[in-house]
């Protein structure tokens, strides 16, 4: 059995500046814990390419967290770039995940199609975009919590056979 392990990163403009209180990273958090994941790192950043990706790859860099869900930054708005800066991180998509949190979704609102969020594995983490509300957030990782702890497996498992070769 794997020990699961999160960091929150949330794409903020208003919250980076103080101006607005995060309020999808703490109920993210809250979520995890219940689950028992643990919560390896945290952190709001502005709707910068260049500064979501650095955070990003600073995370996967350190290898201690097996997936990294972000919030926000997903929408049709002009500075909603989450997708964009994880594309540039991941070596790998996985669109299952993402098309099932937005069919999910779906079923709740049907706004939930003008999320443009994905997923994607770099090096030995899963990042797995969120929407921004912290309602549809946590509803997000509620639908695919149960499928997580195999996905991790796997990305494990082919990280450490490509070690033994």
């Amino acid at each position: 059995m794997i020990n699961l392990t999160a960091s929150i990163l949330t794409i903020s403009d208003r919250s980076y500046a103080g101006t607005r209180p995060d309020s999808a990273g703490p109920k993210i958090i809250e979520l995890l814990k219940t689950k028992n994941i643990a919560i390896i790192n945290y952190a709001i950043v502005p709707d910068e390419i260049d500064l979501i990706t650095k955070k990003l790859s600073e995370w996967i860099n350190e290898g201690s967290s097996r997936i990294i869900f972000t919030t926000g930054g997903t929408g049709f708005a002009p500075r909603d770039n989450t997708p964009e800066a994880t594309k540039l991180v991941i070596e790998k998509e996985t669109p299952g995940i993402s098309e099932y949190i937005r069919k999910k979704s779906a079923e709740i609102t049907p706004h939930a199609i003008l999320s443009r969020g994905i997923s994607g594995i770099s090096k030995t983490t899963l990042i797995i975009n969120l929407p921004g509300s912290p309602k549809a957030a946590c509803e997000s990782i509620e639908f695919i919590i149960n499928v997580l702890p195999h996905a991790v497996e796997l990305i494990m498992e082919d990280s450490n056979s490509e070690k033994n070769h």
